[in-house]
């Protein structure tokens, strides 16, 4: 807000970042998930069936939790006075 910027940029900024560091935190969470489920499965002598739509629905999910636990820090943020955010850091 100091250099300009709009609440709904500040808002949009934060919610990016959230979603941003959920999703790649699915993903990980997901190729981890799936490279363990392959080990046990092929030291066990088990079948693996991995659904994509599955994958896809764990996707999004971590996107929802990102953006409802982004939003209040978000929301914060873009409502706050410039001097009082610059004063803290």
């Amino acid at each position: 807000m100091a250099v300009g910027a709009r609440p709904r940029d500040i808002l949009a900024q934060f919610l990016v970042e959230a979603v941003t560091l959920s999703l790649a935190g699915g993903v990980f969470g997901l190729g981890l998930g799936t490279l363990a489920a392959q080990q046990l499965a092929s030291s066990f002598g088990w079948p693996l069936l991995v659904e994509p739509e599955i994958a896809v629905l764990a996707i999004a999910f971590s996107a929802v939790v990102g953006i409802g636990f982004g939003l209040y820090p978000a929301r914060k943020a873009s409502r706050l006075d410039p001097i009082e955010a610059l004063r803290y850091e």
